[in-house]
């Protein structure tokens, strides 16, 4: 069974919505208007229950099917990245400094394909609870909906979400049984010396050389501390101190990213970090802080509802259904912890990255992944007979 002939009769009307949603790009929390667009349509479909101010302005919509059953939520994130778009694109932001750099704008457009489809048919058992959430980029908006409590409220049994790929072919999926994106967590170490003329610097407590003797440091914990098999990630991403060439400044700053999937190796990261700083503070002279910051979870995937997931993506177009590990993180790790589910991608063809300023959602993908959602649905809640 490739597309669903019903959402592939739909590809303007998706890429209208879409092409809409991506001129109105709104970050975090406040994604206003974009909520405000979904419940338009969701009205238009005649769905069922609309719940409106779940996180801010995040939403929940019910559709009943023929039948009573269970309930699977299947999520979308609509919130945009504070970037300034590069396209040109006839349908480029209207909203300065932020932008669809993350194909937000597809993911709600493909539920929302799926909602009029499912809304239209209802050739299931049970209900869906389509999920529209805020605040996926850095604001935990998944964990908030959890917080105030739309698993119980609505008796989600399971939860199902999709994130584009480029780089993959427009509409082919993967995923993977267990974890599939890693935890994200970030650290910050300042540094305290005692600043001077850069011609005298026997007086002065340098701490930008303690810095550096902390960054090499670090490199070696990933070399050296851990099973080479055992997936980490240690990225130092800014160093910062001084403002000019002749003094030797009083403090420096060190901030980075660690993305691991098993927290025995978070914990040893975190014991690794603290030696380091204190060992070469003291070596030093200086005197040094670790802020170490949790993150996200792990995005780890149901095995018994991966497979089942892929079984479907395979029905639409074709699935890897084993493939390997990613380093980035999803917030959608929340929502799996409350309930099994699954975490997938499609492919969204040969365009720039996620988080590029030229990038975009392939309008292509949209009929692949609202006919995943639709499909699932009737798989996962069967009308029988």
């Amino acid at each position: 069974m490739p597309v669903t002939n019903a959402i592939a009769a739909m590809a303007p009307d998706l890429a209208a919505w879409r092409q809409h949603l991506h001129t109105i790009p709104e970050v975090r929390y406040g994604t206003k208007r974009t909520a405000a667009f979904v419940v338009e349509r969701l009205r238009e479909f005649g769905v069922d229950e609309i719940h409106e101010g779940i996180a801010e302005n995040g939403l929940v919509a019910i559709i009943n099917g023929q039948k009573p059953g269970r309930t699977i939520g299947l999520r979308a994130d609509m919130d945009a990245l504070p970037m300034t778009e590069e396209t040109g694109l006839d349908y480029a932001s209207l909203s300065p400094g932020a932008m669809h750099a993350c194909g937000h704008d597809g993911h709600t457009t493909m539920l929302l394909g799926a909602a009029r489809h499912l809304a239209e048919t209802r050739n299931f058992a049970g209900r869906v609870a389509l999920i529209f959430q805020p605040a996926e980029e850095g604001g935990a908006g998944a964990e908030r909906m959890r917080r105030e409590g739309i698993f119980d409220t609505f008796e989600i049994a399971e939860v199902y979400a999709l994130h584009n790929a480029p780089g993959t072919p427009v509409g082919q999926f993967y995923t993977t049984p267990g974890p599939i994106m890693a935890a994200v967590d970030e650290f910050t170490i300042n540094i305290n010396g005692r600043g001077g003329h850069g011609a005298t610097p026997h007086a002065t407590v340098d701490p930008i050389s303690a810095a550096v003797a902390m960054v090499q440091a670090i490199q070696t914990i990933v070399s050296r501390n851990h099973y080479a098999l055992d997936e980490l990630v240690i990225s130092v991403t800014q160093i910062h101190a001084g403002t000019v060439f002749n003094v030797i400044p009083d403090t420096a700053m060190i901030n980075g990213t660690v993305r691991t999937f098993d927290p025995a190796v978070q914990a040893m990261v975190i014991r690794r970090l603290e030696e380091v700083v204190q060992g070469h503070a003291a070596s030093f002279g200086v005197t040094a802080t670790l802020d170490y910051g949790n993150g996200d979870p792990a995005t780890v995937n149901d095995p018994d509802c991966a497979a089942f997931a892929a079984s479907v993506a395979a029905e639409v177009s074709s699935c890897n259904a084993n493939a390997p590990r990613e380093m980035g993180a999803e917030d959608f790790s929340y929502m799996l912890e409350a309930r099994p589910g699954a975490y997938l991608f499609v492919g969204n063809g040969d365009t720039a990255g996620l988080h590029h300023p030229k990038y975009d959602f392939n309008d292509e993908t949209a009929a692949y992944g609202a006919s995943f959602f639709a499909r699932l649905i009737e798989r996962a809640l069967p009308l029988g007979h």
